[in-house]
């Protein structure tokens, strides 16, 4: 971080690499209680613009005080992603989160399917969330259903996908780059993806690599955070 002087009260905006195996809410829920230890702040409004998976890592913006009231400008913005799919085999998360449940062939599968099957992605399309995700039905988190043994009906949303790019291919992983509109789920490509090669597949990485005109790059790790306003008593 710089050396401006922040007001984490009255609003500011954060970007953190959020850590593997966190849940979004985890690091917002660090955060609170840093400001709370370090700075004193006893009651302070804090939120993300933009769930990110736990097993997932990369780029999550923070709002403090009245920028949580930009959230949703935030969450509108443009996502960029870079990750792995595994080919030939499918869980019910459709990510490392719950263990395989089927093996298929991939024996049939060559580079130039891989390219042609992921151009067919490019564009506006609808989307089935995961079973195992935070879309709400009936008030209810998809997830809770699910982890119950409850198989719900996804409902299709409209997604836009800009960019599919296939960056490296060493069977049976596929490693990726997605730019895409909000709502649209990686986990839920992963899935589809398999299903148009003819096979099944599973998210086994990814980062969130730009929110908008924010990039990871820019972001912080927790012990910077942590660090800064440590020093911002002294």
């Amino acid at each position: 971080m710089t050396d401006k002087t922040y007001n984490f009260p009255e609003g500011e905006v954060l970007l953190f690499n959020k850590p593997y195996g966190w849940t979004s809410f985890d690091l917002v829920n660090k955060v609170r209680c840093q400001l709370k230890h370090f700075l004193k702040i006893k009651k302070i409004k804090i939120g993300h613009a933009g769930t990110l998976d736990p097993l997932a890592t990369g780029l999550l913006i923070l709002c403090t005080g009245k920028f949580t009231k930009q959230i949703e400008r935030f969450q509108a913005l443009e996502k960029e992603y870079t990750g792995t799919f595994y080919l030939g085999a499918t869980t019910p998360s459709s990510d490392m989160e719950s263990a395989v449940d089927e093996i298929y062939s991939v024996s049939h599968i060559t580079e130039n399917l891989i390219y042609e099957k992921a151009g067919q992605f490019i564009g506006e399309q609808l989307q089935a969330p995961p079973l195992f995700s935070a879309k709400k039905i009936e008030g209810e988190r998809a997830y809770e259903y699910a982890r119950r043994g409850e198989m719900r009906v996804m409902e299709k949303n409209s997604i836009y996908i800009n960019t599919f790019e296939i960056t490296g291919i060493k069977m049976p992983e596929v490693n990726f780059r997605v730019v895409c509109s909000k709502g649209t789920y990686i986990r839920s490509l992963a899935r589809d993806f398999g299903e148009a090669l003819g096979t099944g597949a599973y998210l086994r990485a990814l980062c969130r690599i730009r929110i908008g005109e924010f990039k990871l790059e820019e972001a912080m790790e927790l012990g910077e955070f942590e660090g800064m306003i440590g020093e911002s008593r002294k």
